[in-house]
């Protein structure tokens, strides 16, 4: 089922008024385009437990994060490293006529109550990035992320950019490196259908380019981000 791009931005919006997590298995983390909509994962409501206090555990660096070219949603190319240079980065991929409730709504869900946070506090002021860039150039043009971005009033949001590459090769390395999986749907005579199958992953990076944690669907929620987030710039 292909979802349009209005769609797309109900599916992450209408759970706001979810009051309280709810489990979910890591199963449903995969893209399925075909089935019924699962169970709303953890980061659409409160946290159901307690964090440990800040700076009182460790997020290692895991491995670097890779370089790659990108366009920006105002047409400018640039680099995910001059991006990423000088901030703590949450890069994740997504497209954004994506109708999982688990998958790519999740993602820009759980952004974008970082981003209301994080534009509310002065600790964070020019120390976090946040990232989306679309697997999806066939559809997700810059004008049509300004469109995405606009829907979670992050259009003109300096902490929150939306990305999109110049090229499929370009765009390929990128996926590679971040052993993002993504496969393109494709109908019953093996054409594509403008869907994506797609394990959802949530990069945090530090401000060195390296990998310092990933989350999964049971673990995107903005507390958790927002606490690694604080312990790396502890780190300093």
């Amino acid at each position: 089922m292909i979802f349009s791009l209005k769609k797309a931005g109900a599916a992450a919006l209408a759970v706001l008024a979810l009051s309280g997590p709810v489990a979910v298995s890591e199963a449903s983390s995969m893209s399925r385009h075909h089935q019924a909509a699962p169970v709303a994962a953890p980061g659409y409501g409160e946290l159901g437990f307690a964090l440990p206090t800040v700076g009182s555990y460790e997020r290692p660096r895991i491995s670097f994060a890779e370089n790659g070219k990108v366009v920006q949603s105002d047409g400018r190319q640039t680099t995910l490293h001059a991006l990423m240079s000088g901030k703590v980065t949450v890069l994740s991929f997504i497209f954004t006529s994506c109708g999982d409730l688990n998958g790519c709504p999740l993602a820009s869900y759980v952004l974008n109550r970082v981003m209301q946070r994080v534009s509310k506090d002065e600790r964070f002021a020019d120390k976090i990035q946040l990232l989306s860039l679309s697997f999806d150039r066939a559809n997700d043009t810059p004008a049509l992320l300004r469109k995405y971005a606009a829907q979670f009033a992050a259009k003109n949001n300096p902490h929150w950019k939306f990305l999109t590459t110049a090229s499929d090769e370009d765009l390929a390395g990128i996926l590679e490196n971040y052993n993002q999986f993504v496969i393109q749907d494709v109908n019953a005579q093996g054409e594509p259908i403008g869907s994506f199958s797609h394990l959802l992953r949530v990069y945090l990076i530090d401000e060195e380019q390296f990998i310092r944690e990933v989350y999964s669907v049971s673990f995107l929620h903005p507390d958790i981000i927002l606490a690694d987030v604080q312990t790396i710039l502890l780190d300093q």
